[in-house]
């Protein structure tokens, strides 16, 4: 459950850009009650004029319930489809278990440690 007693989401997302890169931070749960707010930031991401890389740092997700998942597939279609690489950085614990319960992991670009995936994108720029 994403809320606390306040009724606040516990996912905080806080963007920005590096090099040739668009970066996610996202930080808490990523759940149905999170998506909402997830979107909310990715609008801001698709009204940018395309970047060659869009990365998540995942390092921080507590928890990701189907939802999210099902978001971030949405997410690797919409990359995809505007020629933009998805990157998954900070991929430990809890959304490496997600990736590879659910048969995703080789789905998507994923590394283990956020510095190699941003890394990537810089000596692609």
């Amino acid at each position: 459950m994403s809320f606390e007693a306040a009724g606040k989401p516990t996912l905080s997302v806080v963007s920005g850009l590096a090099g040739n890169a668009v970066v996610l931070r996202l930080e808490g749960e990523l759940d149905v009650n999170a998506v909402p707010l997830l979107r909310e930031h990715l609008q801001r991401v698709w009204d940018l004029p395309p970047k060659p890389f869009l990365i998540l740092d995942l390092g921080e997700l507590a928890f990701c319930d189907s939802m999210g998942v099902n978001e971030l597939v949405q997410l690797l279609h919409r990359c995809e489809a505007r020629g933009t690489r998805l990157v998954l950085g900070g991929v430990q614990g809890v959304m490496a278990r997600v990736l590879s319960i659910t048969g995703l992991r080789h789905a998507f670009e994923v590394y283990a440690r956020f510095d190699d995936a941003l890394r990537l994108a810089v000596a692609h720029s």
